[in-house]
């Protein structure tokens, strides 16, 4: 693994959403299939990343680029 890369759990390439949990009227707990949950996300977050996802996707990147590293390692 590359310096810089995260990895939750070990030998576990691609995370994956498990299911969502509504919390009240305001958010959601995402629990993935690594079996972390950490955080809430508010609908309002979650609606920004929506709108901002093309530019945040090229921004990421443009910065794995940079540092030379790749989702497919």
């Amino acid at each position: 693994m590359a310096r810089g890369q995260k990895q939750t759990v070990a030998g576990k390439r691609m995370v994956s959403v498990a299911r969502m949990e509504p919390i009240g009227r305001y958010a959601v707990r995402v629990v993935f299939d690594d079996g972390h949950d950490t955080g809430l996300f508010s609908w309002a977050y979650l609606h920004e990343l929506g709108r901002e996802h093309a530019t945040r996707w090229a921004d990421y990147e443009r910065r794995m680029a940079a540092a030379r590293l790749s989702r497919d390692t």
